[in-house]
């Protein structure tokens, strides 16, 4: 199919100092977990990108010393030679595949405690970052750093930009952005020095100036040099000399890196979820900066539509389409626009999986794109499946497991029957995605069914209630049952394991609201589950006007979505719709009318007035129609049991199962491999210490 006119724009090549881009799909530095002990899944990470049409592909954050060490968090490094090799395989990919490899260069400061390297952290005045979570808290403090230290940092980063152009790296970055050491040098909150680092912006700035500087003279001005900054905080910031600090900063910075990347200067912000803010939402800042240079200007919003990238090229917000989500969720993105194949992009939904994923310390997870992270470990390519597999299939159950199961058994070549009891294929997203900011999760169900409606060798059927005589009658060679989970009016007990229900009235579970059941307020929800079902669901009784009431046995609502950054956003709703959260309380006890709590440290009771309770808990997973099929004996050539049904999970782990499922149906123990990727040690690459002394 031949693209659309409208999208020309989209590849146009765009000149980066002395480098050229293909076009202007830009994949921005993003965490991805995968470290230098990981070259080769890396590699195979960055590259897919690459071939799906990408024209720079950068990798994360790269620390430029052991005085930025962020573990326990996964980092990269350019320290050594062995670090070189290992970042060269990942350049190497990527530009087997016509793209540039751009890297981070990276210093944490007084963001960075230095778990591992045990070195004092730098600070420009010794001002810490008291962070509130306790996966970021540390007992350590920076030190202040004097001239000497400045000095070193400069000459880590020329010393690191070696490195990089021997790794391959065509664009080198800068980072002042996100709260690291070179934008702590230009806030004021860090930067309380008296010297020629501190006091004015002038000063404040001069420390990127210099660093941009030192990257460049390093690399001889072979290599580009971006600058990565945030500049939400600088533009609140009020200036005698311009209309705001960040004007100021532009303006003295505006002609000295190749490539400004525009970001946000909190995580929150920056990477925000689609339940509470839109496409495009990086705009007003990133445009700001474009009216301020002549410079290429990349910027991200979770953008997705094609119409949308070129409306912000034309209307002059940026240069070149930054993607960080949208690369992971679709990776051939770029390649799909190019061919006219709009309609098969896998568009992220915004959930924040991606995310979470470098807070857990893992690699890279998408609820979209089930291959992230397994391009090479596994050998799953995101839009290649090998047609090995004749014969029939089975997959019973059409919510995100068995959609994703149906649609890589018909890509394998499988005749393939779904069969769905509800009138509408989508599962547990037909009602999640009707809760408050979930809409765009649907989109998981829209690809795949738009994949599958296209198929010849894949059949639908909704409203098919099978029983285990019907799948043994339809006499498929494979059979997938994929039937979700159900929610459970479990509470939490003292070990903050599940307890049995209590025998009272008007309790109530999520699937009782997904079917519609009238809840008589005031409520209360009580969440110990602590992902976004329990804060979706207040917000939602909230909505319909009932005074409602959220606890939780955790310290904050929706504690765990902290790690997809929604945790403040579902706090700020909160106060917004007016619901009230209690934390570190468990329901121990209630009647109708009387809800008694206890504080789950201290066991003291509490009490507060409801006249319905709404466990969001614990999840059952299991099948009957599954085990009477096993109980009979099978029959067929393989029986599998996956998604929520196997084992209850995010979406993101659901579509995983079932991709997984299709992935190796058919196949015996020897025909699947997982490989174990290793570091490159740096005894490789010296003598040993003895004898170079």
């Amino acid at each position: 199919m031949a693209r659309s006119p409208r999208f020309d724009l989209l590849f146009e090549p765009v000149r980066i100092g002395p480098k050229t881009a293909r076009n202007r799909f830009f994949q921005v530095p993003h965490a991805s977990g995968m470290t230098n002990a990981n070259p080769h899944v890396r590699a195979a990470f960055r590259a897919t990108k690459a071939e799906g049409g990408w024209g720079v592909v950068s990798t994360g954050a790269c620390s430029v010393h052991p005085s930025s060490d962020d573990s326990p968090f996964p980092f990269a490094s350019l320290w050594d030679e062995a670090d070189v090799r290992a970042h060269a395989v990942m350049t190497e990919a990527v530009h087997a595949h016509g793209a540039l490899a751009a890297v981070e260069l990276w210093h944490g400061g007084a963001a960075a405690v230095n778990r591992t390297s045990r070195l004092a952290p730098l600070s420009p005045s010794g001002v810490p970052w008291m962070a509130t979570h306790v996966g970021f808290m540390s007992a350590a403090r920076p030190k202040v750093m004097d001239a000497g230290d400045i000095r070193d940092l400069i000459r880590w980063h020329a010393e690191a930009a070696m490195r990089a152009e021997r790794a391959g790296f065509d664009i080198l970055y800068v980072y002042a952005g996100m709260g690291y050491l070179p934008y702590q040098f230009l806030l004021e909150d860090y930067n309380r020095r008296s010297d020629a680092y501190g006091g004015s912006v002038a000063n404040r700035v001069r420390l990127v100036e210099e660093l941009i500087d030192a990257v460049r003279e390093a690399t001889h001005g072979r290599c580009a040099v971006a600058l990565r900054m945030s500049l939400q905080e600088l533009r609140t910031r009020p200036s005698e000399a311009a209309p705001s600090e960040a004007h100021e900063v532009i303006t003295h910075l505006k002609d000295a890196p190749d490539l400004f990347d525009i970001k946000m200067d909190y995580s929150t912000a920056d990477c925000a979820p689609s339940r509470y803010v839109a496409e495009g939402s990086h705009e007003p800042v990133v445009k700001f900066a474009k009216t301020l240079t002549d410079k290429p200007v990349v910027g991200v919003g979770r953008l997705t539509s094609p119409d949308t990238m070129v409306s912000m090229i034309r209307r002059g917000v940026l240069d070149l389409i930054g993607g960080a989500r949208p690369s992971i969720a679709d990776p051939f993105l770029p390649r799909k626009i190019y061919e006219g194949r709009e309609d098969e992009i896998r568009e992220c939904i915004g959930c924040n999986i991606c995310i979470s994923s470098w807070h857990d310390g893992v690699w890279v997870r998408c609820t979209q794109n089930p291959t992230a992270g397994e391009e090479w470990r596994r050998g799953w390519h995101p839009e290649r499946v090998r047609k090995d597999a004749t014969g029939t299939a089975l997959v019973v159950g059409g919510g995100p497991a068995g959609l994703e199961a149906a649609l890589t058994l018909g890509r394998r070549g499988y005749q393939v029957s779904l069969a769905e009891k509800a009138r509408e294929f989508g599962g547990r997203l037909l009602w999640e995605t009707r809760l408050p900011g979930l809409r765009e999760w649907f989109r998981v169900a829209d690809y795949r069914l738009g994949q599958l409606r296209k198929m010849p060798n894949v059949s639908l059927f909704p409203e098919s209630d099978l029983t285990a005589g019907d799948v043994r009658e339809f006499g498929a060679d494979h059979v997938v049952i994929a039937t979700g989970a159900r929610w459970t009016a479990n509470r939490c007990g003292a070990n903050e394991i599940p307890a049995p229900p209590l025998d009272a009235p008007r309790i109530y579970t999520p699937d009782d609201i997904a079917a519609g059941v009238t809840i008589d307020g005031p409520v209360a929800v009580f969440d110990f589950d602590n992902y976004y079902m329990g804060s979706a669901i207040a917000e939602h009784l909230a909505g319909q006007g009932l005074a409602t009431t959220y606890i939780t046995t955790a310290g904050a609502a929706q504690a765990w979505g902290f790690m997809t950054n929604e945790q403040p956003l579902v706090h700020q709703a909160f106060l917004k719709a007016g619901i009230g959260y209690r934390t570190l309380e468990v329901v121990t006890d209630f009647d109708g009318a009387t809800l008694t709590l206890a504080q789950i440290f201290t066991g003291e009771r509490r009490e507060i007035a409801a006249q319905s309770l709404v466990i969001v808990g614990q999840r059952a997973g299991g099948s009957a129609l599954y085990d009477a099929l096993r109980a009979e004996g099978t029959g067929f050539r393989s029986l599998e049991l996956t998604g929520d049904a196997n084992a209850p999970g995010a979406i993101a782990h659901a579509v995983w199962q079932g991709h997984r499922t299709a992935r190796e149906v058919g196949l015996d123990a020897a025909g699947i491999t997982v490989l174990r990727d290793a570091p490159f040690a740096p005894r490789d690459f010296a003598e040993p210490r003895e004898a170079a002394q």
